[in-house]
């Protein structure tokens, strides 16, 4: 069953946001929410809207042994957590272009012609990106995903914490995928806080703007 947002307040959402590294590791999120998180974060924008973004969950005491060598200075989020989620851009992403425009079509939202036009386009340019402009187009979409994750699991009633320092040549592969054609991303933390946290400056907007 679908759980209501404990809040649907734009503001404490957003700002009320802390960096949070210490959960209550009794606590577990649902295998049905973690999934309807997920579902949620990836109503986040595309490019073209491959949807290039690959989650891992990881949440079982054997996955987070398996983890925690990898992830550097965050073994207490990694203790602690309901989960860590391991995002991952996947490089060959256009493969799934006819499924998802096919299901557009399905859906009426899109003519069967314009389907075709688009996918005649899309699949020939993505196949001709180098691996840096894929790894570009696939972490940039992927970190999309990943913030808006972050914004629902709030939403949830729960705390999230980004983290980037990991053994990128290893993640994939400790998991049991092809490292040439996910590429980590990022990891989040997710679970319900047992701190208060802490907030961090911001700059003010004119000081942005340039």
């Amino acid at each position: 069953m679908s759980k209501e947002f404990v809040t649907n307040d734009f503001s404490e959402i957003t700002f009320g946001r802390k960096s949070v590294r210490e959960y209550d590791e009794t606590f577990k999120i649902s295998h049905e929410e973690m999934l309807e998180m997920i579902q949620e974060a990836t109503t986040a924008p595309s490019s073209v809207n491959m949807q290039p973004w690959r989650f891992v969950v990881v949440e079982s005491e054997e996955q987070k042994a398996k983890l925690k060598p990898l992830i550097r200075f965050n073994t207490r989020q990694n203790a602690t957590s309901s989960a860590m989620v391991l995002i991952f851009g996947d490089m060959l992403c256009y493969e799934f272009g006819e499924e998802i425009y096919d299901q557009a079509v399905a859906e009426g939202k899109m003519p069967p012609e314009v389907r075709d036009q688009q996918l005649e386009a899309i699949i020939p340019y993505y196949k001709s990106f180098t691996k840096e402009q894929m790894n570009d187009v696939v972490k940039i979409d992927s970190s999309l995903a990943a913030m808006q994750f972050m914004l629902i699991a709030r939403a949830h009633g729960y705390e999230t914490n980004p983290i980037g320092g990991f053994e990128e040549d290893l993640l994939a592969e400790a998991f049991g995928l092809d490292k040439e054609r996910y590429v980590p991303v990022m990891i989040l933390s997710v679970g319900k806080a047992t701190e208060a946290g802490y907030t961090s400056v911001r700059l003010p907007a004119e000081k942005m703007r340039v």
